[in-house]
C-alpha cells in the first residue's frame, strides 16, 4: 500500500492534469474536423507525443470515453449553476469551486439536476492518468417537485433591475426554458460527442450521458402536463425522449455548418415542441435569455 509520501509533487499532478485537458481539447477540435482523426494527428494537434497521449489514454475509445465523462461532468456544473442563478450571480460563480488543481472532482462537479450527487460523479475516480471514470448516469436524476430544490422551475430568471425573477417565472414552460438555456453551451461545446458515441462507445452510452437531463426533463413536462401548460398527447417519459432528439438534431446542424444558435432557438422550440403557442414560446425565452447572466460550459475540472 502506498502512503502519502508516495504521491507525485502537486506541481507534477496539475502539470499531468493541464496535459490531459489540453489533449482533450485537441480531440475535440480534430474530431469535430474529421471523426476518422487518428491518435498521432490529436497529439500533434495537442503538441504532444502519442507515447504521452497513450499514457492518459489506452486508444481511441478511452480518448472519446474521456471526453464523455468531461461531459458529464459539464453537465453536473451546468445544473449546479442553474440553481445557484436563484442566488445571484456571485452564487453562479461560487458553483462548482472546490474542484482545484489537485482534486479530481470537487464539490460542484458532483452536483447533478437536484441533487447533491448528480452527473457530475461520473468523474469520480478518472484522474489524469487514468482512461476512464466511472461513466454511469445511474442516480443522477431526481423526482420533479415543484417549488423545492430540485424543481427547475424554482431557479429565477434575472429581472430587471433585480437579481431573482418575479413569481410568473416559476412556471414548467420557464423551467424548460431555462434548462435548455442552461445545458446548450455544454451540448454545444461537446456537440462532436453525439456521431463520435454510438461509433466509438455503443448505442447505449449516449442515452447513459443524457439520462440525469432526460429524468429532469420528464419531470418539467409532468408537471407542465398537470397543470395544462404542456400538450398530453404522449407522456411525459416519451415526451421527454422526442424533445431530446429533437435539441440533438438541432446540435447536429450546428455540428454541420448549417446552422447557429446561443440556445434561445433550440429553447424556443423545444417549447413549442412541448405545446407552447410559438407567441408565448418566444416571450418566455426572450424574458429568461441573458448571455451575461447564463454561465459558460465548463469543462476539464
Amino acid at each position: 500500500m502506498s502512503s502519502p509520501t508516495d504521491r507525485p509533487p502537486a506541481r507534477q499532478r496539475r502539470r499531468t492534469r493541464a496535459t490531459r485537458a489540453r489533449i482533450l481539447d485537441a480531440a475535440l477540435r480534430e474530431l469535430g474536423r474529421n471523426p476518422d482523426s487518428s491518435l498521432g494527428d490529436i497529439a500533434e494537434a495537442a503538441g504532444v507525443a502519442r507515447r504521452t497521449l497513450y499514457t492518459h489514454f489506452a486508444g481511441r475509445a478511452a480518448l472519446v470515453r474521456g471526453l464523455a465523462e468531461d461531459a458529464m461532468r459539464a453537465i453536473g456544473h451546468a445544473m449546479a449553476d442553474a440553481s445557484a442563478l436563484d442566488a445571484g450571480p456571485d452564487s453562479v460563480r461560487g458553483a462548482g469551486e472546490g474542484s482545484g488543481p489537485d482534486t479530481a472532482s470537487g464539490s460542484g462537479s458532483a452536483s447533478g439536476p437536484g441533487s447533491a450527487s448528480g452527473s457530475g460523479s461520473a468523474g469520480s475516480g478518472s484522474g489524469p492518468d487514468t482512461a476512464s471514470g466511472s461513466g454511469t448516469a445511474s442516480g443522477s436524476g431526481t423526482a420533479f417537485v415543484p417549488g423545492s430544490a430540485s424543481d427547475p422551475a424554482s431557479v429565477s430568471a434575472p429581472g430587471p433591475g433585480s437579481a431573482s425573477a418575479p413569481a410568473a417565472d416559476h412556471d414548467p414552460a420557464s423551467a424548460l426554458a431555462r434548462f435548455v438555456l442552461t445545458l446548450w453551451p455544454v451540448g454545444d461545446a461537446y456537440r462532436t460527442l453525439i456521431g463520435l458515441a454510438p461509433q466509438d462507445l455503443g448505442p447505449d452510452h449516449l442515452s447513459e450521458l443524457l439520462a440525469p437531463a432526460r429524468e429532469t426533463v420528464a419531470g418539467i413536462l409532468a408537471e407542465g402536463q398537470r397543470r395544462g401548460v404542456f400538450h398530453a398527447v404522449v407522456p411525459p417519459g416519451p415526451l421527454s425522449a422526442a424533445v431530446e432528439a429533437h435539441l440533438l438534431a438541432l446540435l447536429g446542424t450546428v455540428n454541420a455548418g448549417i446552422w447557429a444558435d446561443d440556445g434561445s432557438g433550440a429553447a424556443t422550440s423545444a417549447l413549442i415542441a412541448a405545446g407552447v403557442d410559438s407567441a408565448t414560446a418566444t416571450a418566455t425565452v426572450r424574458r429568461l435569455h441573458d448571455p451575461g447572466r447564463l454561465p459558460a460550459a465548463r469543462r476539464h475540472q
